[in-house]
């Protein structure tokens, strides 16, 4: 990773607080403000039978927006918590990875209202009264839609780290939080940012199932962009629609200014190459930031002084190599038996969770009724088989153009944000009349439909690869003098395929997510429906139907499994084996 040496660093005349430093406390002071009043109104008292109407009201927008941009944050911060961790334990011990790996495929393909059926009256329990229970509902399965990639990017680029890199770690007898920190966080921050990226824009996708609750029989509605939007669409209401779309693009294009665009250029440092590039990645955020005095301030007035403490509370550690793998294996015994009490709780839960599930659909669901749902899963099989290859010959060498132009990517990127946070079902009072007007069949139709929500996942994975090719890598390429197919059979497509790899997978099991709002697509009084599993979900969770909800659910799962038992785990294997910068 590039770094300045300290000898040859041109020392910094001393700093004081200036204009920057007042404008970015300002910001901070308005950050806090924001969430502290959209916050308390998740706080209020809640009754399911007499919650107001979402207003369609203009005017009420902006205050829509803050209350959902806060509960994707909120998710978008667990999410990061649960990613780095699972993803870390996954990559550092074999027995967790056989769990935490298939564990992942089948959480992953239980669809967001799979997750809304089995939370929400759980969440009122835990808060009954308060608002705060459907919240909670509400942010966690953002949290469904967003978490699964972050886990899976993370945990790829924990795997693929140089061997020479972590011998050096090694060598220098690093532990493993010093080795977390200086080695394994900065080269997968890269990738990490990126599947960031994409996983917000998928809490995006489905912000208006999370807001906009119809399980058992019930219809509940959060104040949020997402219930705006979905009202819109039961009114049919356009005007309605387009300010709620503008809303959303307009929050889309400040994230990326303020928060995605800057962590991109912070994380340019950090890329595994010995040559910087000519083009490295900017943002006028970023800058503002590095040249605020009150950030240093704070870590030599409160950081370093805390850190020292709590160095000084630590017990001193044996210094010799000997003692020190002597004590290694004690210190580990404690987390391990940690580990195992927390795996046989989960365990336990499981089992509760499969006994009620088996006690609920024990002679509510016939043989044949079962063959009927796994013929329907078949289909959309096919569905998610076609968007998979289709978008990857699409995507592909468009993603590699952006990667390797990094004044395109500054672009494109914004772009390919709004793409990927567009919820599909705003999309329905054009695509309803389109296909209505040109006679084109759902069920064909609804492959469109499930592209235009998860094709995303490849194009920005496909990205981050190409912008992760080292530049030394790319200048030995040209000196060379490998150009079109030569180019791309020696680096490119070997660079880009764990990232490939990553985006695939992923976008094959949000696929199977997306089915549920592509397959059945209603605008007004239009409704459009494909013979698929996802337009099954939706209609036996709206009626409530729990036997058939546990049922579809679990074949999907299965589906998804096998999938990814069968395919995407040998393609992580290969790209972990083979295509690693060694």
């Amino acid at each position: 990773m590039k770094h300045t040496a300290p000898q040859l660093g041109a020392s910094e005349a001393p700093r004081g607080f200036g204009w920057v430093d007042a404008l970015v406390l300002l910001a901070l002071l308005g950050l806090l403000w924001s969430a502290l009043h959209f916050g308390k109104g998740m706080l209020v008292h809640f009754d399911a039978a007499r919650a107001p109407a979402v207003d369609v009201s203009p005017r009420q927008i902006p205050y829509y927006a803050g209350r959902t941009l806060l509960r994707m944050w909120i998710a978008f911060a667990f999410s990061l918590c649960f990613a780095i961790g699972v993803g870390y334990v996954a990559a550092k011990s074999r027995a967790a990875r056989a769990v935490i790996l298939p564990a992942l495929d089948v959480l992953q393909s239980v669809p967001v209202l799979g997750f809304l059926s089995a939370t929400v009256a759980g969440f009122m329990a835990l808060f009954p009264g308060s608002l705060l229970g459907v919240e909670c509902a509400a942010i966690f399965a953002i949290f469904t839609g967003q978490v699964w990639n972050m886990a899976f990017g993370f945990y790829h680029s924990m795997v693929t780290i140089p061997t020479d890199m972590q011998e050096a770690a090694s060598t220098y007898g690093l532990g493993p939080w010093q080795r977390f920190r200086t080695l394994e966080l900065p080269a997968s921050a890269h990738s990490l940012i990126w599947n960031s990226m994409m996983s917000f824009g998928g809490g995006w996708f489905f912000v208006a199932q999370s807001e906009a609750i119809s399980v058992m029989n019930r219809d509940i509605q959060l104040p949020g962009l997402g219930s705006y939007m979905a009202q819109a669409i039961a009114l049919g209401d356009r005007p309605a629609a387009l300010w709620a779309v503008l809303a959303m693009l307009a929050l889309i294009l400040a994230s990326d200014q303020l928060v995605w665009r800057p962590l991109l250029a912070w994380a340019d440092k950090f890329k595994i190459e010995l040559t910087e590039s000519a083009a490295p990645a900017t943002s006028w955020v970023y800058d503002l930031l590095r040249r605020a005095y009150v950030f240093q301030w704070l870590g030599r007035a409160v950081g370093q002084p805390l850190a020292d403490a709590l160095q000084a509370l630590r017990p001193s550690r044996p210094q010799g190599p000997a003692t020190r793998a002597a004590a290694r294996p004690a210190s580990r015994w404690p987390l391990r038996i940690l580990g195992l009490a927390a795996a046989a709780w989960l365990g336990l839960e499981v089992l509760r969770g499969l006994v009620a599930a088996i006690a609920a659909v024990h002679g509510a669901v016939t043989p044949a009724m079962v063959a009927h749902i796994v013929g329907l899963g078949g289909l959309t099989l096919l569905r998610v088989l076609a968007m998979t290859v289709l978008a990857t010959l699409v995507w592909t060498p468009v993603g590699v153009w952006i990667g390797l132009q990094p004044r395109v990517a500054r672009l494109a990127q914004p772009l390919a944000q709004i793409g990927a946070s567009f919820p599909v079902n705003m999309t329905f009072p054009v695509v309803v009349g389109f296909f209505v007007a040109t006679h084109t069949p759902m069920n064909w139709g609804s492959i469109l439909l499930i592209a235009m929500g998860t094709q995303w996942y490849i194009l920005f994975n496909v990205i981050a690869g190409a912008m992760a090719i080292p530049n030394d890598l790319k200048e030995a390429a040209r000196i060379y003098g490998l150009r079109r197919w030569a180019l791309w059979r020696t680096l490119i497509l070997p660079a880009i395929f764990p990232f490939w790899v990553t985006g695939a997978c992923t976008a094959a099991g949000g696929a199977w997510n997306a089915s549920i709002v592509a397959e059945l697509a209603t605008w007004g009084t239009a409704t459009l429906q494909a013979d698929g599993l996802g337009a099954f979900i939706a209609q036996a969770t709206q009626s409530g139907n729990t036997p058939l909800i546990i049922t579809s659910i679990a074949v999907m799962s299965v589906f998804v499994l096998v999938m990814n038992k069968l395919v995407w785990r040998r393609l992580y294997g290969f790209a972990e084996r083979r295509f690693r910068l060694d």
